[in-house]
């Protein structure tokens, strides 16, 4: 490849074509030093991109070719809206040691069960060591083309060569084109590496999963515009200490973003839960515990059944501690602020702690009434009810706002044992909870005195 030699001044950055003594723009003195840049090529990664097909009309597009096939893991099939499409390109981020890895590879390995083809290409790891993690996985006898590869264009002639049907970049921000010139990892050989390998796909249809590391703040490491490269982005996330992995779609361009798949990360590996009710609701959850409330959240079209737990109590410094666990923060201080406000609870003195069980997070409104509802156990010390369930969105002004797919939420609720229902009262339609204890409530001190009365 074409390089060119310059010297550049360490101080001020002057350049000239040869080493001079003393700057002539700072004036230092031996700041030169040689410097070896590589020429872009005119013709580069942007020469694969040309499309040789016609128009062609919508109607005359037949309707198999973006016909999606099973992963064989259905908890990814649901995040995924059915499957893999051919030719699609899929960015899974995640904190480091969540499970990416471990993910792929078990999708490609139960892929290739039902005859699809499958190509690992690493960039972190060898050959060897890929199969050591897939011995532990006990899928060492799969079916799957795995090679150690940094260089996208070679990348590309592997693919060509094979015609895999799913093929698995581990991971994006260690592959680089050698026409850049620029580190691994950077914005452009994140970005130009991205574009390569999506036309990749679409030439090939090839369908191409891309493993990215994520950031301290926990964004997708790279630039912002590698999402709106791919077709799908797909977020594995879940507590260290915690054994549960929750897989969601932040983006897709062939289905729903609101399922989310739950796995449980075990020995042998990552398992799918096919029921989470029973690992996010404690032993007790049917019995009455002070400071406890169970609140049905909606994710996607799967209620889960989750307990939300508090602690009050007395601060023994100037100002009280809030802390949260798997809820909003800031949620949690709207929900105090309108108890001291409105109802007359006096927080002001108390530290409050307040959690999530099981690991998982909860972000929607509907969860305000349970916070609440908790919150409000421990600071009274009166346990909820037995076997109740509340759900509802707590306003500014202490009223109770209705929340979407109420009659579901129930239905999961009783399904599990849940005899008492604490809902929003205004839109409720009582015909569709025929033989159900309902309790409708407009304001939150109405709901307190309702759940916590002995």
């Amino acid at each position: 490849m074409p390089e060119k030699k310059f010297f550049a001044c360490l101080t001020c950055g002057y350049q000239t074509p040869r080493w001079l003594g003393r700057c002539p723009d700072c004036g230092g003195w031996n700041t030169f030093t040689e410097k070896v840049q590589r020429e872009k090529k005119t013709v580069g990664v942007h020469a694969n991109f040309a499309v040789s097909e016609k128009p062609c009309l919508l109607a005359e597009i037949s309707p198999e070719e973006g016909k999606c096939f099973s992963t064989g893991i259905g908890e990814l099939d649901r995040v995924l809206s059915g499957g893999i499409v051919p030719g699609s390109l899929v960015l899974l981020g995640g904190d480091p040691g969540i499970g990416k890895s471990t993910l792929m590879l078990q999708m490609v390995a139960q892929a290739s069960t039902t005859g699809k083809s499958a190509l690992y290409v690493s960039g972190e790891e060898s050959v060897s060591q890929i199969y050591l993690r897939a011995s532990r996985l006990k899928i060492s006898e799969a079916k799957v083309y795995v090679v150690s590869e940094i260089d996208v264009n070679n990348i590309e002639e592997q693919v060509k060569a094979l015609l895999p049907e799913i093929v698995i970049i581990d991971s994006i921000q260690t592959i680089i084109n050698p026409e850049l010139g620029s580190m691994p990892g950077s914005v452009n050989q994140v970005r130009e590496c991205t574009i390569q390998l999506m036309r990749l796909a679409k030439s090939t249809k090839t369908s191409i999963f891309l493993v990215g590391h994520v950031t301290k703040e926990g964004i997708l490491a790279g630039p912002r515009l590698l999402e709106h490269i791919v077709d799908t982005v797909l977020y594995f996330e879940g507590e260290k200490y915690q054994s549960f992995r929750i897989l969601r779609s932040l983006k897709n361009r062939f289905g729903s973003t609101n399922e989310i798949g739950i796995f449980e990360m075990r020995e042998g590996g990552l398992e799918e839960v096919s029921d989470p009710n029973v690992s996010f609701l404690m032993y007790h959850h049917l019995e009455t515990v002070i400071g406890a409330a169970v609140v049905p959240v909606l994710e996607g079209t799967r209620p889960l059944l989750v307990e939300i737990q508090a602690l009050v109590t007395p601060t023994g410094f100037g100002s009280p501690r809030r802390m949260t666990a798997g809820v909003d923060y800031n949620r949690v201080a709207l929900v105090l602020a309108v108890l001291e406000k409105r109802v007359g609870l006096q927080l002001n003195s108390y530290d409050t702690y307040v959690s999530a069980v099981g690991g998982v997070k909860v972000i929607e409104p509907a969860a305000d009434l349970a916070i609440a509802m908790a919150v409000a156990s421990s600071f009274r010390d009166i346990a909820v009810a037995n076997k109740m369930v509340v759900s509802g969105e707590v306003s500014l002004t202490g009223e109770i706002r209705p929340v979407y797919g109420l009659e579901k939420r129930i239905r999961e609720a009783v399904q599990r044992g849940f005899s008492l229902f604490l809902v929003p009262g205004s839109g409720l339609n009582p015909s569709l909870f025929e033989g159900i204890t309902i309790k409708p409530v407009y304001t939150l001190g109405q709901a307190i005195e309702l759940a916590l009365s002995r």
